[in-house]
């Protein structure tokens, strides 16, 4: 009872700092004026502009990458029963990246006109090119999962793969313009300010049907926490399990990464926070409780981020760092602090 009651109180905390999301902002718009504007007022057009193409996006792209990132998170942590495994542990963000790398840093080399400089055409073709390279990269591990057995051996050939993307961004930053690197460099920053109009309708769709999906596989991953050898004597097909939770995992961050750059602390550090709150190590209460708790860090960060007083927008990747690290840091030490006096 106390945890489906902590739970609302997340998804209260979620409502309220998506109105938190709505209202403050450079440009101060009143809450009579925002509500009219979510039902459908259009007098006012700046304002109607400012809250449906800008404000109202960002919170529902936040609300669901946060939650697909922590839930990868957990998903990674659970394959690998390491603590510091996270989203980027495969390598997969950095074949994104490296996707993202040969279209941006070679465009303004090859064809003579930076990315930066096409608008629509260089934010679809960016998020085409994240995809691209964090589902190839997904492939191999797939395909690597399928031919050994042991964890480590596969979290070393993730390791490899992302040191190796990112000796290739390297070269490729080099040998590239200056503008093609700032633009590349921005992208790296993270932004849930990117996705809006119909790429953020397809984003939002895609997450909330990846999302539940990756609840099923909640039963596998509570009877991989036993370990490989009593999860396969309980009749557990472990090498299947294993490739189902990271083609899960890998799909969530491919997505994510492709459309809001590389924000991986929230995959690292939710689960912690989930399991200090919670108090179980039950997929049933943690993957629904890690996905509330990457939601509203999420919306916590994108607050910040778009504060007034900020010209533009802070990078996502520094303030959900700054912000969640103390926080969760606080929360676990509590909670251990507790225990102990218990």
């Amino acid at each position: 009872m106390k945890k489906i009651s902590l739970m609302l109180v997340l998804m209260v905390a979620i409502v309220l700092m998506a109105i938190v999301n709505l209202l403050i902002g450079s440009v101060e718009i009143p809450v009579a004026d925002i509500c009219r504007i979510l039902l459908g007022d259009d007098s006012h057009e700046i304002w109607t502009n400012i809250i449906w193409k800008s404000r109202l996006p960002q919170v529902l792209t936040a609300i669901v990458a946060g939650a697909g990132l922590a839930v990868s998170g957990i998903q990674m942590q659970t394959v690998f029963r390491n603590p510091l495994a996270g989203p980027s542990v495969l390598g997969i963000s950095n074949g994104s990246a490296l996707g993202v790398a040969f279209v941006v840093l070679l465009s303004g080399k090859l064809g003579g006109v930076a990315l930066s400089r096409l608008g629509y055409l260089g934010d679809a073709a960016i998020s085409i090119a994240a995809i691209i390279g964090a589902l190839a990269v997904m492939l191999l591990i797939v395909w690597v999962a399928q031919k050994v057995m042991g964890n480590v051996t596969l979290l070393i050939i993730g390791v490899m793969i992302g040191y190796l993307a990112n000796a290739i961004i390297g070269v490729l930053k080099f040998l590239a313009p200056e503008e093609d690197v700032k633009s590349f460099v921005v992208w790296g920053l993270g932004s849930f300010s990117r996705v809006s109009g119909d790429e953020m309708m397809l984003f939002v769709g895609l997450m909330c049907i990846l999302i539940p999906l990756s609840f099923l596989l909640v039963k596998p991953m509570n009877i991989l926490l036993l370990g490989e050898r009593y999860a396969a004597n309980l009749g557990l097909n472990v090498r299947k399990a294993r490739m189902l939770v990271i083609l899960s995992s890998g799909i969530l961050v491919a997505i994510v990464t492709a459309y809001c750059g590389p924000i991986m602390f929230i995959g690292l550090a939710v689960p912690h926070l989930a399991r200090a709150l919670f108090r179980s190590s039950d997929h049933r209460i943690l993957m629904p409780a890690t996905a509330l708790c990457g939601a509203l860090l999420a919306l916590v960060c994108n607050f910040i981020a778009r504060m007034p007083g900020f010209e533009g927008a802070l990078p996502v990747n520094s303030v959900t760092a700054l912000v969640g690290a103390p926080v969760i840091a606080a929360v676990i030490f509590s909670r251990r602090k507790s225990d102990v006096s218990e």
